[in-house]
């Protein structure tokens, strides 16, 4: 909504998530699709995929596009379809054909509620930060600078809740309800 109040056209397209066992399921993932006022682009502008690219990416281009989160590739996945490849590894394909946010909502019902999906096995806060990305995942510290990950199990409730302020600037009363235990 903020792209499109300056100006910019925008086209939610839907993904499906690369995973252990291939392609998840359809409209795993929202993705944009941005055409700024000032012409340029179409540009891939991704801010929900965990670790993605700091900056949007060159729709069009096949070449590699660097960015500080890594080496991106767009590249033709056939049907019109587009695969996202992050330092060689795929990422999510994205279909390019203009979506509605309703038609997501049984994918992300199912992200919400099923026991077989990741986000509903523990809790996740991340956040990127200038040169690098920090995550609290459960009770697992994760922080990536540098291109180098480091992780820290915070075994005391105190130690998690100080992570969440200190590094979220989230203050709270009590550690989060962890599914996965």
């Amino acid at each position: 909504m903020l792209l499109e109040a300056l100006g910019a056209q925008v086209t939610r397209v839907a993904a499906r998530v690369y995973g252990g066992a291939g392609l998840g399921p359809p409209f795993d993932h929202l993705a944009l699709i941005v055409r700024p006022a000032d012409g340029s682009g179409p540009w891939l502008a991704d801010v929900g995929f965990g670790s993605h690219s700091d900056y949007p990416l060159l729709l069009e281009a096949r070449d590699d596009q660097d960015d500080p989160a890594g080496r991106f590739r767009l590249a033709d996945a056939g049907a019109g379809d587009i695969d996202v490849l992050k330092d060689g590894k795929p990422q999510y394909r994205i279909e390019t054909r203009e979506r509605s946010l309703s038609d997501c909502v049984p994918t992300c019902w199912w992200q919400q509620t099923s026991p077989l999906s990741h986000f509903t096995r523990s809790t996740i806060c991340s956040r990127l930060t200038p040169g690098d990305r920090v995550s609290i995942s459960g009770r697992t510290l994760i922080q990536t600078q540098g291109g180098t990950r480091t992780e820290e199990r915070l075994d005391t409730d105190d130690d998690l809740l100080a992570a969440y302020r200190d590094l979220f600037g989230i203050t709270l009363s009590r550690v989060p309800d962890d599914p996965a235990a």
